[in-house]
C-alpha cells in the first residue's frame, strides 16, 4: 500500500494496492447483499438439528450467517475464517455472542472438539492443489471427535459453471456495493486443469466518473485493487477417493439440496463420517 502523498503534491497519481479486495470493508459489506439465506443453509441447519446439542465448526464462516443460526438453534459453534473484514461484520451482527470467532484456518483447530464440521459457500473449491485439499481433510478429521461428521458441497463439473461465470464477467463492468460505493472492474477469466481464475482489476469510487482499470490513471479519492479468484472443480470420484484416503467413510453424495440423486443437480453435496 503507499502512502498519501505530501501536501501539495499531485493527487491524481496515488493509488491504493489492495492484494485482495474482499479485505477491504466495503467489498466484505456486499458480501450480505449478494449471498442471502438460501436452500443451502437450510440443509446445514437441518444436519445440525440431526444432532441435538453437537459442538459444530463452521470453517470458512464468512459474515457468520449460518454461524450464528446455528448458534441460535442451541449448538456450540466455532466459527473460523482468515477474513478479518467479514469476522468484525459477523462480531457485530445480533447472536453474535453466541459464537466462538477464530481468525485463523483448519490447522488452527484443536484436535477432537467437534461433532459436525462444515465448509459451507463453495469454501472446498478454493482449496487448488493436491496437497492443499489433503491437508484440509487431515485437519478436519483431527478436530472431529470419533463418529464425527464432516459436510461441503462443490460445483459438479459436468454442468461447466465456469462458461457462465466467464460470459457473466469477462470485460468490464460496474457494480454498486451496499453503501453505495462504486465499483469500475475488468476481469480476465481461464479455465485450466479444473481450475476457473479470475483475474480483476477495480476501481473504487463515487461513480461521478467511469473508470477503464489499468487503461488510465486514477482521479483523488478512488481506491484501485487487483485480485485473483480460483476455484478447483472436482468430479465426484475424485471427492470420494480423497475422503476416504484422508479417513472418512461417504455417507451421502447428493446432487442438490433437496436430496436430488447425484448427477441430477449441478452440485455435488457431501456428508462423511470419521
Amino acid at each position: 500500500m503507499t502512502a498519501p502523498p505530501a501536501t501539495g503534491a499531485d493527487l491524481t497519481s496515488w493509488r491504493v494496492d489492495i492484494s485482495d479486495p474482499e479485505l477491504d470493508p466495503r467489498w466484505a459489506a456486499n458480501y450480505d447483499q449478494e449471498n442471502r439465506w438460501d436452500q443451502d443453509d437450510e440443509f446445514y441447519l437441518a444436519l445440525a438439528a440431526e444432532r441435538p446439542g453437537c459442538r459444530v465448526v463452521d470453517l470458512g464462516c464468512g459474515t457468520g450467517r449460518l454461524t450464528i443460526a446455528l448458534a441460535t438453534a442451541g449448538h456450540p459453534v466455532v466459527g473460523v475464517d482468515p477474513n478479518p473484514a467479514f469476522l468484525a461484520i459477523a462480531a457485530g451482527k445480533g447472536g453474535s455472542e453466541r459464537v466462538a470467532w477464530v481468525r485463523g484456518t483448519s490447522r488452527d483447530l484443536p484436535s477432537g472438539a467437534f461433532d459436525l464440521a462444515l465448509m459451507t459457500s463453495h469454501v472446498a473449491q478454493v482449496f487448488i492443489t493436491d496437497w492443499e485439499w489433503v491437508e484440509v481433510l487431515g485437519d478436519m478429521r483431527r478436530a472431529l471427535a470419533p463418529g464425527g461428521v464432516l459436510a461441503f458441497e462443490s460445483r459438479h463439473p459436468a454442468y461447466r459453471a465456469w462458461e457462465r461465470w466467464a460470459d457473466a464477467w469477462d470485460g468490464v463492468r460496474r457494480e454498486v456495493l451496499a453503501d453505495g460505493t462504486v465499483v469500475d472492474m475488468y476481469t480476465t477469466t481461464t479455465f485450466v486443469d479444473d481450475v476457473f481464475t479470475a483475474d480483476s482489476a477495480s476501481v473504487l469510487s463515487d461513480g461521478t466518473e467511469d473508470h477503464r482499470p489499468v487503461e488510465q490513471a486514477l482521479a483523488p479519492g478512488t481506491t484501485w485493487s487487483r485480485a485473483r479468484w480460483s476455484y478447483r472443480f472436482r468430479s465426484p470420484e475424485l471427492i470420494r477417493r480423497s475422503l476416504e484416503e484422508a479417513g472418512f467413510r461417504v455417507e451421502r453424495m447428493l446432487g442438490g439440496w433437496q436430496g436430488e440423486p447425484l448427477g441430477q443437480g449441478d452440485e455435488i453435496v457431501v456428508v462423511a463420517s470419521r
